[in-house]
């Protein structure tokens, strides 16, 4: 476990920015730092009223333990509880897998969030410069090679 961050982004049905957020959460693995980032993705999205909302995460664990797609053996995780009682509002909201290398602009947020001095939510209502290519290559469809082994 080291120091970990979340953050994430809305974007309209064409890809473009809509607003952002970064957190630092502090120690914790990378699962529970995918749980805060999708739990306060959504507290921020219940909060702009938005009622449709797609929400994707390079966790397929995760996606998996929200969906119930995933037997957990013991106890549920809190967030993943506050995670569905956010999905069983009156709101339509689906869940899906996406690979890190469409997750990026999420990812940056999140590495963004360590170098935040606090621990609080940062509201990003415009892009920082250094994310404006990623959102770019986005909303492009530029492709990003993935290496998959194969073994005959």
């Amino acid at each position: 476990m080291g120091l970990a961050g979340c953050g994430g982004l809305f974007r309209d049905s064409n890809g473009r920015w809509l607003k952002g957020y970064a957190q630092k959460i502090g120690a914790c693995d990378a699962l529970h730092a995918e749980m805060w980032g999708m739990y306060t993705g959504m507290q921020m999205a219940r909060r702009q009223g938005f009622t449709h909302i797609i929400v994707e995460s390079d966790s397929k664990l995760l996606i998996d333990m929200v969906t119930g797609s995933c037997k957990l053996n013991g106890k549920t995780p809190i967030l993943v509880r506050r995670i569905r009682d956010f999905a069983n509002l009156q709101w339509h909201i689906t869940f899906k897998h996406t690979w890190r290398e469409g997750n990026r602009c999420a990812d940056w947020l999140a590495n963004f969030s360590l170098s935040q001095s606090s621990f609080d939510v940062r509201n990003l209502e415009t892009p920082p410069r250094e994310l404006q290519s990623l959102i770019f290559d986005d909303i492009s469809g530029a492709c990003m090679p993935r290496n998959v082994n194969v073994i005959l």
